[in-house]
């Protein structure tokens, strides 16, 4: 699913961990966070500079993102045309 626009709570953080690119010879954080609004909760995948910016208990805007499957799990994920603000 594309054009995904959620604004919700951040219920947990989970721990920064470093993932080889496919691509390239370079390496990137990643850290997931649940968040949940009136209709449910989802993981939301974080990438390299986004981490610091988020916290449990915040609220967060996703304009833009996108919904995938990894591993059989749905993500939500901002990618490179998506926005994240918290507030």
């Amino acid at each position: 699913m594309k054009s995904v626009d959620v604004e919700a709570k951040v219920l947990e953080k989970e721990a920064t961990r470093e993932v080889m690119s496919r691509y390239k010879n370079e390496t990137y954080q990643v850290a997931n966070v649940i968040i949940k609004d009136d209709t449910g909760q989802i993981k939301l995948t974080l990438w390299n500079e986004m981490i610091g910016q988020v916290n449990e208990n915040d609220t967060v805007k996703v304009e833009n993102g996108y919904v995938t499957s990894f591993r059989g799990e749905i993500q939500l994920n901002v990618g490179r045309y998506g926005k994240l603000t918290v507030m």
